[in-house]
């Protein structure tokens, strides 16, 4: 016995033979990281999944799927450092394959796959079980669940207010209120173009290994952000006062605020400026405040960034995301905009957990047959697939059991009524009907 995991110990004795030395003990909780869902954890998750697919379907989005195993190539050629290094990956058969850390470069080898014969703009979404390897946090996990939206084939920003709206849906749906998480957001082709313009101008290749290290701002603080970009050993070497320049831009919180760093007639900060119009128009522009320090972590990102958090910052990211529009021909593809977000199952839940939101969830089951004997087991089967021909979700009771038990577990489960056939029933031809809501109870022919 392992201590403080539960273990059994398994043997296989050989027939009329001593029973051989116990095997190695196997562990019974999941790897570390990792979930099991029994029936109440599976109820929660489909609700919740539920309101995904709900809030797509409300916007026109079509929901897709690709497998769990990826050649891992798809997601090194171009996701950045961190997420390389929490690949789950192997090589078999002399391939070298990966569980899938995020669903997006999947939608892009799709995409490409049947780029020739699209018709642009599409809307997808998905619901995936996901693998990364990270240091574990609340709400943050090895294994992981995540809703992804993405528009294809859309280059302006009405794509963005879009998802950004549908983000807002779910958590309406859901039960917060306005207010208990914030989405900040920010432009990474705005950033690019002043660091361009200022201190990249000789070296602007250094831009995506920048963005790396500013990522890590809200995580490691100011002054290791700065000791990383000034290291003379690291990819972005600027000087001190280069990096302190750097962290001024990254304070800017609104947009005139960026305005002073943006080179003239910066087409980024026009977009910004469309993009707060749009979201003024749904209502959530207040919801979104602008941040320059938002950069994410993927090396893909190109254009507008977002990540939502909880107001009260006790919880790591809700949500994220942004526009990609050279990862398709990154990929090989052609090149094709993109935008989307992914909204993890995990964090929300931690959520709301805190705020008292999960909503009961019993038994989902609408009928339970109860025979009170054996000879009347046939009468009962008949009932459960007649009701159940008839589109109910009907329980059939098992073995033996009593009574007062059935109807205490039908009352508990909201259970609508209650079948009863005992041997005067059966002789009778009839069942007996106990609605359990109305208190009443009335027969019925047992040969519908």
């Amino acid at each position: 016995m392992t201590q403080g995991r539960k273990t059994i110990e398994t043997r296989t004795p050989g027939e009329g033979a001593p029973a051989p030395a116990a095997a190695e003990p196997i562990d019974l909780q999941p790897p570390r990281g990792t979930r099991d869902f029994y029936p109440e954890d599976m109820r929660r998750r489909n609700w919740l999944f539920g309101q995904f697919r709900e809030t797509a379907a409300r916007f026109g989005f079509e929901e897709v799927d690709a497998p769990m195993v990826e050649n891992a190539s798809l997601f090194t050629r171009k996701a950045g450092e961190e997420i390389v290094h929490q690949l789950y990956h192997f090589e078999l058969h002399d391939r070298h394959l990966a569980l899938r850390p995020e669903m997006t470069p999947s939608l892009a080898r799709m995409v490409i796959a049947r780029q020739g014969a699209m018709r642009f703009p599409i809307r997808w979404f998905t619901v995936t079980q996901n693998w990364r390897y990270e240091r574990m946090t609340r709400g943050r996990r090895r294994e992981h669940y995540q809703w992804n939206m993405d528009v294809w084939g859309e280059p302006g920003v009405e794509a963005e207010a879009e998802l950004l709206s549908a983000i807002f849906t779910v958590l309406d749906a859901l039960g917060l209120a306005r207010g208990k998480v914030k989405v900040r957001l920010n432009s990474r082709a705005l950033l690019e173009e002043s660091l361009r313009g200022g201190v990249l101008a000789t070296r602007p290749e250094a831009f995506a290994a920048l963005c790396v290290v500013i990522d890590k701002l809200d995580k490691i603080g100011a002054q290791a952000v700065t000791d990383l970009l000034c290291d003379p050993a690291g990819a972005v070497q600027l000087s001190a006062g280069e990096a302190a320049s750097v962290l001024e831009m990254l304070a800017a919180r609104s947009l005139d605020e960026a305005a002073r760093f943006a080179t003239p007639g910066s087409a980024a900060l026009a977009d910004l400026r469309r993009l707060y119009a749009l979201l003024d128009a749904y209502g959530i522009a207040d919801q979104v405040p602008f941040d320059a320090s938002v950069v994410r972590g993927l090396a893909y990102y190109t254009g507008v960034v977002f990540e939502a958090f909880d107001a009260a910052g006790s919880l790591r990211a809700i949500a994220g995301g942004g526009r990609y529009d050279r990862l398709a021909e990154t990929l090989g593809g052609k090149p094709v905009p993109a935008v989307g977000f992914g909204f993890g199952d995990a964090v929300i839940g931690e959520l709301l957990e805190d705020e008292g939101l999960w909503p009961a969830l019993a038994l989902d089951v609408q009928d339970v047959v109860f025979a009170f004997g054996e000879a009347e087991k046939p009468a009962a089967i008949a009932v459960a697939s007649r009701l159940r021909r008839a589109g109910r979700r009907a329980l059939l009771v098992l073995g033996t059991a009593k009574l007062k038990r059935v109807l205490g577990d039908a009352d508990k489960a909201g259970v609508s009524q209650v079948w009863l056939i005992g041997e005067e029933e059966r002789a009778r031809g009839v069942v007996k009907v106990r609605d359990l809501a109305k208190k009443t109870e009335r027969e019925e022919p047992l040969e519908g």
